[in-house]
């Protein structure tokens, strides 16, 4: 499917990599992995053929086809979701203007005995078979199925594509491409703007889909459920692995753990040969030996090791202050905007050292109830604090509030207190700022540095209840566990919105559900809950799909047990349908056209002057003329209506 020969990518800075050979077939489901700044996106682009490579070739086969979402998607667009991917194929469009067109010409003309009127018949009899194998009949179906699996609703299909946010145009961009069943998808992230019910649903499809599949992505739940072989980049080379994530990284670490020892016995080698080279040169008849020596040394391939360890560190972050037994006190607390309403009668204590996990759909208001806990948006019912409460709040924007002058180690420093201001470098280094990096200032870190630095200037501020919303978006996977580890070792209590389902696991010990307009409360786990939310979706849809399709599969069934017609005689009622339909149309047209010229005459009768006999007799004979002809049309217009009602079209 894919082809990668001697594949290089070159930047003024250098090599992203060199010489890499690999193969792509139908079904491999790949997970791409490395460092940022590794060259993850980059191969996506080559591999898509949005970019070109400096060196080397990529080959596809002439029938693939390439899905590929990125992460800087742009649509603009007044077109409706649902139209967005309903005219997205190219050949189903076609085929449709094609029916379209030959339909139009049917019923149009009237040269009915004509070969060209019989090719119009066998055409629209190819182009029908074409739109069936292209799954032209159920495309709206399988448009609408995919919609919902992702998390939109059926209100939102008619609304313009240019009133969506960016999250959503993802989705949509990611649903077109699901549709159209590319032969490779490539995928950037993404999971970044899904809920945790459409990533389940992202996973099952990807499961089942038979083409290649590669992907970058920091959720490893994600990666360990969809990939089965991971490709790493690193110093410049792509390695190989036929192993899911979660695997890959055991197997890579004894690797590494071997290479490490390897790198230091060549090491002891370098340094033995250059001693022996400084001792031989002094010496004119050892000269040639050392000669020889520099050879070998300048032909011996130096052993590099990227090694991705985090600080071993335990951090722990104690409380500003012990608060009392309850920290958080809702009463009737609800939320709408204008006529859309939330969530409503929301009666809730918080306990001292609740783990909680605020989940459910995006759209649904959990951003718009942390902001109402927070007490930064007004809403009905009130918020109370419990005794000697300190709330730290972590916004999606949050990076937004860092000062770009200072710089990371002033970031935190102002915020630490008392004695774990002597740590901050080592914590700093637990959140992957390390050496250098906690010079630089904030206005140069990329969107992951920022929300990394973010995080640990939280988790050093005073408090003892934390509000955290979705802070793992645009971490990596490393920067999650720092983050896990941290919150696991808290003592204070925290509410947390994430769709990362591997880093909730275990961190929580109870969940909120904001469904119906009502919060509800969860003592199962996040694995539980989310197949619990899997199966009544699947019992929701099933039972949508059994309900439309029961009067439709009734008619089918008849159908099924009439007797197939010969494509001779199918060419035959379809002329005589296309006739009747015709002739149908003209005498609805013909009838319109007499019952205006009727009208008129009623007006001309009701003023007629009988004492001007002739004319009187003239007008009168017109009018009874018009009125007879009308009623044949209509005798006409019923004797076809009849006839065409009374053919049985089941097996055109």
């Amino acid at each position: 499917m894919i082809t990668i020969e001697q594949l290089g990518f070159h930047l003024p800075q250098g090599y992203l990599f060199k010489d890499v050979n690999l193969q792509i077939t139908a079904g491999d489901k790949i997970g791409l992995v490395g460092k940022n700044g590794a060259g993850k996106s980059t191969l996506l682009r080559l591999l898509s053929g949005q970019e070109k490579p400096t060196e080397g070739s990529i080959h596809r086969g002439k029938e693939s086809t390439v899905g590929f979402l990125t992460q800087d998607i742009v649509i603009d667009t007044n077109q409706n979701l649902f139209d967005y991917l309903n005219y997205s194929n190219e050949t189903l469009n076609k085929l449709r203007d094609q029916i379209d067109d030959i339909n139009h010409q049917l019923t149009t003309r009237t040269d009915y005995e004509t070969d060209s009127y019989l090719q119009l018949l066998d055409d629209l009899n190819f182009a029908n078979e074409q739109f069936q194998l292209f799954e032209g009949y159920q495309w709206e179906e399988k448009i609408a199925t995919t919609l919902h699996g992702l998390g939109f609703e059926d209100d939102v299909f008619d609304q313009p594509l240019n009133k969506f946010s960016g999250g959503w145009k993802m989705r949509a961009e990611l649903a077109k491409i699901l549709v159209n069943n590319p032969s490779i998808i490539l995928l950037d992230e993404p999971t970044n703007h899904l809920d945790i019910i459409s990533i389940g649903w992202l996973e099952q499809y990807l499961q089942k889909f038979e083409g290649a599949v590669i992907t970058i992505s920091h959720d490893r739940l994600f990666l360990d459920n969809v990939t089965k072989r991971t490709l790493e980049i690193t110093n410049g080379k792509i390695l190989d692995f036929p192993f899911a994530y979660s695997t890959y990284k055991e197997k890579r670490a004894e690797e590494i753990e071997q290479l490490l020892e390897a790198q230091k016995q060549q090491e002891k080698e370098i340094k033995r040969t250059e001693e022996l080279i400084d001792k031989f040169r002094a010496k004119a008849n050892k000269a040639a030996m050392a000669q020889s020596l520099i050879k070998k040394l300048e032909k011996t391939e130096r052993i590099e090791v990227e090694t991705d360890e985090v600080a071993k560190m335990k951090i722990t972050f104690p409380l500003s202050v012990q608060p009392g037994k309850w920290v958080l006190e809702m009463e009737d607390l609800g939320k709408s905007y204008d006529d859309l309403l939330l969530f409503k009668d929301i009666n809730l204590t918080v306990g001292r050292g609740e783990k909680i996990a605020l989940l459910g759909p995006n759209g649904v208001g959990k951003s718009t109830l942390l902001k109402r806990i927070m007490k930064t948006l007004d809403g009905k019912g009130t918020v109370k604090y419990g005794h000697n409460v300190e709330l730290t709040y972590f916004a999606q924007d949050q990076t937004d509030t860092l000062n770009p002058e200072k710089t990371v180690y002033e970031t935190v420093d102002d915020v630490a207190k008392g004695d774990i201001r002597k740590k901050l470098r080592s914590i700093l280094g637990a959140f992957l700022f390390s050496g250098e990096d906690v010079d630089k200032k904030v206005s140069v870190l990329s969107g992951g540095e920022r929300t990394r630095l973010a995080l640990c200037q939280l988790l050093l501020s005073p408090s003892n209840v934390l509000i955290l919303d979705e802070p793992t978006n645009h971490l990596d996977i490393k920067s999650k566990g720092v983050l896990k580890q941290a919150l696991q070792q808290y003592e204070g209590t925290f509410i947390i919105v994430s769709h990362d389902r591997e880093f909730l696991d275990g961190l929580t010990n109870r969940i909120w559900d904001i469904e119906n307009k009502q919060l509800k409360i969860h003592h199962y786990t996040v694995q539980e809950y989310l197949r619990k939310k899997a199966d009544a979706f699947e019992q929701a849809y099933a039972e949508k799909s059994k309900k439309k399709a029961s009067q439709p599969q009734v008619e089918k069934n008849t159908k099924d047990t009439k007797q197939e017609l010969s494509y001779e005689e199918r060419k035959e009622l379809k002329r005589n349908v296309n006739k009747l339909k015709n002739g149908i149309k003209k005498a609805e047209e013909k009838t319109e056209e007499l019952e205006k010229e009727i009208a008129s005459m009623d007006k001309i009768v009701e003023a007629l002057d009988y004492s001007d006999e002739e004319k009187t007799a003239n007008t009168l004979a017109k009018y009874e003329k018009l009125k007879k002809e009308l009623e044949s049309t209509m005798e006409t217009w019923e004797k076809q209506v009849v006839e065409l009602d009374n053919l049985d079209t089941s097996n055109l």
